[in-house]
């Protein structure tokens, strides 16, 4: 730079400071909901009522700007000691404006939004649904917070689920998944984060997209689908046995079920950082249940 312009931006920089405006760029993210927030500089004071936005806030090495969280966010572990503000569709306002944040993360199903705005709080909210909304969203919030490697991070996760594709057999490739999320039954669809999961692992999933992602089903329906295979979560299998004719499905009375545990549940369902831990389990989950049933029956 020449001393000319060197001595102009100088100037230039002297008055912003003397009208009392910010020297550096302002930060603008524009939400889910199409809200555009702006910032002065990228906020340090986060609350989040969404866990797969505050794991998405830690896997960026963020988490010490947390300052209040959702009763639902348990992981990593630090997230347990902070302080606690309802839950997404119900948050504790009076709690969340005493933790002064910068910003408040949320989902846009969320009815809290225009209170927070109204009480002078930034509101971004944000709702990963699919593969690419993780992958999208991951970026947001890297912009939002000036984290520079948010894409080489995404690209992580990414190259992990596909390592698990790659780790299952082809005997267990074509399998009939039914995967349930919780008790309904609520079933994960093709279109749902956790479907596209089941795509690329290779298996088939019995519930159709034109269902929706998350859909409520009769267990008939379920009962005349006769998976290969059952993913369920421990909250959910107690009783299951009892659901009309549900012990006439093969995958129960071959024992082709995989319960997961609540720690493994919570990496399942929510689609954020920890999508690649979730591949795992339902990668381990098909070769152990359904790839060695089919060998079993060819021996």
């Amino acid at each position: 730079m020449n001393p000319i312009r060197r001595n102009l931006v100088g100037l230039a920089l002297a008055a912003l400071a003397l009208m009392g405006l910010p020297a550096h760029a302002a930060l603008q993210i524009t939400d889910d909901a199409g809200v555009v927030v702006h910032f002065e500089r990228s906020p340090q004071r986060i609350v989040s009522l969404l866990p797969s936005l505050a794991e998405t806030v830690c896997e960026l090495g963020q988490c010490a700007r947390l300052v209040g969280v959702d009763r639902y966010s348990n992981f990593p572990d630090s997230l347990k000691k902070l302080p606690q503000v309802g839950g997404g569709l119900d948050p504790n306002i009076e709690v969340i404006v005493a933790l002064r944040p910068d910003v408040v993360l949320m989902a846009t199903s969320s009815r809290a939004a225009e209170r927070l705005r109204a009480l002078g709080l930034k509101v971004v909210a944000l709702e990963p649904k699919t593969h690419a909304d993780v992958q999208r969203v991951m970026i947001k919030i890297g912009q939002l917070l000036e984290v520079p490697d948010a894409q080489r991070v995404w690209r992580t996760i990414d190259a992990a689920v596909m390592a698990a594709a790659q780790s299952i057999p082809a005997s267990a490739r074509g399998t009939r998944v039914y995967f349930e999320v919780n008790p309904g039954p609520y079933a994960a669809g093709e279109s749902s984060f956790i479907g596209e999961t089941l795509i690329r692992l290779g298996a088939k999933n019995i519930v159709p997209g034109s269902l929706g992602p998350f859909p409520k089903l009769n267990p008939e329906y379920i009962v005349r689908a006769d998976p290969d295979l059952i993913m369920i979560g421990q909250r959910s299998v107690d009783g299951m046995a009892q659901r009309p004719g549900w012990m006439g499905m093969r995958a129960m009375r071959e024992q082709r079920l995989c319960v997961f545990s609540t720690e493994e549940s919570d990496a399942l369902v929510r689609p954020g950082p920890r999508m690649a831990e979730g591949a795992r389990l339902m990668a381990r989950c098909l070769t152990e249940k359904a790839a060695a049933k089919k060998a079993g029956a060819r021996s």
